[in-house]
């Protein structure tokens, strides 16, 4: 049952330099990273990990909405709140642990305990006990769990890949996330169709032995642990380094909008599928399946990308905004199920932009500092957005969680071209496949004419 946070796949600041310095000739193919057996194995566990992640997911929104409360939209997104309430308070502090104590350690006690919060709530709901309350004190402790383990999790890709594979290792991450949801989503709906809640959370709680079996059995001897870096500053000093770089405030504050207003699927899509379609728990699977088609397209093509362009982020939070409204107003559910593959395609291809921007326009000591301000930024509105998200499906009905969030993302790409209007970085682009393109300079020092 751990949070669904895969939304940014963070590199390591070994990893920020560009690598279109290579030639063409060298590039990486798409999967070059699962030639490493350590790898390999990691990827093979968190995908199983993660499929059991989404056959929950699905299975804890259908507990919520439809057994435990009257379709209370308000308590699905308190739960989304409190799974992601942690990550901005103790993001920061997390990855200073992952810098001094061995991370794959730390990794099987996160991953032991996430497996052990999954099996409590599955045993309160085959044994017929479980409350609201359950769920939402469950949830806040995975949530402290995942804040723990995510900054790990992304730290030791580095440990598994030399620095030439590792952008193409973060980006098969990515790829895992989104292939697992492809299949557990539709897995989940069945399941719950078929058995009802509680064998999903078994499911879960069994799958984290995947990801404690690979880590048990990598080959230590291949693992390139890095000198423990405790740093000097911490959190201020990273404050102090974004307060001076408002292109890069501007990166987070689009960050900030898409992860608050934007990414609370998991309560507009359970919405949509049983108060708008009126749609059992099989349909409401399928949409997450049909959602991560987009998804996993968006991270394979992150996978091949050598560098971001800033039209890049711009292009793909205007086209969210405009899918993400058209979906709010779909007549029928197999419309709205088929605009979630240009949703999922924008948003992961947005998400992995803006990681990238703010790495490669910030200087190399302080890159650590400031992606975890930029995690903190990007996860951390969740908490705050879920719960109004949640109260509008209530007071105004579930299509307006959709344009909420369209509103507030395309608000984001019109403070950005206001941004460089008032610089005057801001230019018109001949027409380009009968399309007018917006182009910008790069928000990030050195990255040159292409990378626009």
């Amino acid at each position: 049952m751990s949070a669904d946070v895969q939304p940014v796949p963070t590199l390591p600041a070994s990893a920020a330099a560009p690598a279109s310095d290579a030639p063409a000739s060298r590039r990486l193919g798409t999967f070059a990273s699962l030639r490493v057996p350590n790898y390999r194995l990691f990827f093979a566990g968190m995908l199983v990990s993660n499929t059991g992640l989404w056959i929950s997911r699905v299975a804890q929104d259908w507990l919520v909405l439809m057994i435990l409360t009257p379709q209370s939209s308000t308590a699905l997104g308190l739960v989304t709140a409190l799974q992601f309430l942690p990550m901005p308070l103790l993001a920061p502090f997390a990855g200073a642990l992952a810098d001094r104590f061995p991370k794959r350690r730390l990794l099987m006690l996160t991953q032991s305990a996430s497996a052990l919060t999954s099996a409590l709530l599955a045993t309160l709901v085959i044994a017929g006990h479980v409350q609201l309350w359950h769920v939402f004190a469950l949830a806040l402790a995975q949530g402290t769990l995942n804040a723990l383990d995510n900054p790990t999790r992304q730290a030791f890709v580095s440990e598994l890949v030399d620095p030439a594979h590792l952008t193409n290792a973060v980006g098969l991450n990515s790829a895992s996330f989104h292939a697992a949801r492809l299949l557990g989503p539709a897995v989940g709906g069945l399941s719950i169709a078929a058995f009802g809640v509680g064998p999903s959370f078994v499911v879960n709680a069994i799958s984290f032995a995947a990801v404690l079996l690979a880590l048990r059995f990598m080959d230590a001897d291949q693992l390139m642990p890095a000198a423990a870096k405790p740093g000097r500053g911490g959190v201020r000093a990273g404050l102090s380094y974004v307060r001076g770089r408002p292109d890069i405030m501007l990166v987070m504050f689009m960050a900030f909008m898409l992860g608050t207003f934007g990414m609370n699927f998991q309560i507009t899509n359970a919405l949509m599928a049983t108060k708008v379609y009126g749609v059992g728990p099989e349909a409401y699977g399928l949409l997450g399946s049909i959602m991560a088609v987009g998804s996993l397209t968006g991270a394979l093509l992150a996978a091949r990308r050598e560098r971001p362009r800033f039209r890049f982020l711009l292009l793909a939070l205007a086209a969210f905004a405009v899918f993400v409204a058209a979906a709010a107003l779909s007549p029928s559910y197999w419309l709205f199920a088929l605009l979630l593959v240009p949703v999922g395609l924008s948003s992961l291809t947005a998400m992995t932009t803006a990681n990238a921007a703010v790495q490669l326009g910030t200087d190399p000591g302080m890159r650590g500092r400031v992606m975890a301000l930029y995690m903190a930024v990007f996860m951390g509105g969740t908490p705050l957005g879920s719960p109004i998200v949640g109260w509008v499906g209530d007071a105004f009905g579930p299509r307006w969680t959709l344009l909420i969030g369209a509103f507030a993302v395309g608000l984001s790409v019109l403070a950005a071209l206001g941004y460089h209007v008032r610089r005057g970085t801001l230019t018109l682009d001949a027409v380009r496949a009968a399309l007018p393109v917006l182009r910008a300079r790069p928000l990030w020092p050195g990255a040159g004419r292409g990378s626009s």
